[in-house]
């Protein structure tokens, strides 16, 4: 019998010294190790199928992050990184080269962006964007690209990938798809069981859960191992032992955080969707958003992240949020603290005005991400804020 989410998170990939009898994996904090390795039982990197070298190329703390990660992401292989972006520029720079050429979201992470429109064209590599919408009716071709990127959640405007139907173009013609799954957490979703070659993840965000380590990860197919090894020892773009640590222990509640922050999403942009002052709220769990059905097809739950449009706009947005308690007004997402930002100041201050009303982001937008807390205590604190 198949061990359960929440089982696995506890118990997968950890590592128990017999000698010392520890429960908890322990921190490798060494940068190198015995080469070459002269004990016969000596533990192997999975990354090489060899004993550990250096921990730019591997180390065990690391090792236990990725198999607890691919056993919940339902991937073959997966890698730690030193960052959400770092994963992203590894594997697609795993996956395209000069000449080569990218179909992409055009409603995007904006420093995804800014690496798709500043930096691939300086190496040679083009990327062409379609709206989220043209992606999900599977009628773009797709011939003649190395790739397809989507992200399942779009940031921020929350609007929901058809994984189901972009996976079976991908397959069909024999395209890696590569997908940001941040925002749905590997508790919602598997995007590899959905035909994605490549599944990232900025674990700074629902996997850390706390708000407090910068780390990505990946998980793929088996065959891609290599190449992606090779461009993380590279670009050295390895996440720190200690880091890792804190990602294997966040891990272990995932699934206990997630059914709050599902739950907490959906009563919190149920709230706002009923509030005169709000114009629009950005949330697909309710049954008005058009991509309630794409959603209900394609995740386990909506998670925790809610956007919305305040009467009276960016003004007006600054106002309410500066006079919040319990939401702490900063970036970033996915903790166990409710946050808010304004993306134009934050995620996507790196586009111009022009490139976000292109991705449908007003100026006056608002993204939260509803924590832990007990919705009643954040609704009360919304209220007070808005009235």
């Amino acid at each position: 019998m198949e061990r359960k989410f929440n089982t696995r998170a506890v118990h997968g990939g950890e590592y128990t010294d017999r000698a010392i009898g520890n429960v908890t994996t322990p921190i490798y904090e060494t940068s190198t190790f015995l080469n070459p390795n002269p004990y016969p039982d000596a533990a192997l990197d999975h990354t090489r199928n060899k004993p550990f070298m250096y921990t730019r190329w591997g180390n065990p703390t690391l090792e236990v992050l990725e198999i607890k990660y691919r056993e919940l992401d339902d991937v073959q292989e997966a890698l730690s990184f030193s960052s959400g972006m770092a994963a992203i520029t590894s594997t697609v720079l795993s996956l395209v080269k000069s000449g080569d050429r990218l179909l992409s979201l055009k409603e995007l992470y904006g420093e995804t962006f800014t690496f798709f429109t500043k930096f691939l064209p300086m190496y040679g590599i083009k990327v062409d964007f379609v709206s989220l919408d043209e992606l999900n009716s599977g009628t773009i071709p797709v011939k003649g690209y190395s790739g397809i990127y989507t992200e399942s959640i779009v940031n921020p405007t929350l609007g929901i990938s058809d994984l189901i139907t972009i996976g079976r173009v991908a397959k069909e013609e024999n395209i890696p798809m590569i997908t940001d799954a941040t925002f749905a957490s590997p508790y919602n979703q598997n995007p590899s069981s959905l035909n994605a070659s490549i599944t990232i993840h900025s674990g700074t965000k629902y996997i850390g859960g706390h708000s407090d380590i910068l780390l990505g990860l990946a998980g793929f197919k088996k065959d891609l191992m290599d190449q992606i090894w090779s461009k993380r020892k590279m670009f050295g773009s390895v996440p720190d032992p200690i880091q890792a640590f804190l990602a294997i222990r966040g891990l272990k509640t995932l699934g206990v955080r997630m059914r709050a922050h599902n739950e907490n999403g959906h009563q919190i942009a149920k709230f706002l969707s009923e509030h005169k002052k709000i114009d629009k709220v950005h949330y697909a769990g309710l049954e008005t958003s058009k991509y309630y059905e794409i959603g209900k097809r394609n995740l386990k739950g909506f998670g925790g992240m809610v956007s919305f449009e305040i009467n009276g706009g960016v003004e007006e947005a600054r106002r309410m949020a500066k006079k919040l308690k319990l939401f702490a007004y900063a970036p970033s997402l996915g903790g166990v603290e409710s946050l808010l930002t304004l993306p134009a100041e934050t995620s996507h201050l790196s586009l111009t005005k022009k490139e976000r009303q292109e991705a449908g982001i007003a100026e006056g937008l608002v993204r939260m991400s509803i924590g832990i807390e007990d919705a009643d205590d954040l609704i009360e604190d919304l209220k007070n804020a808005l009235e």
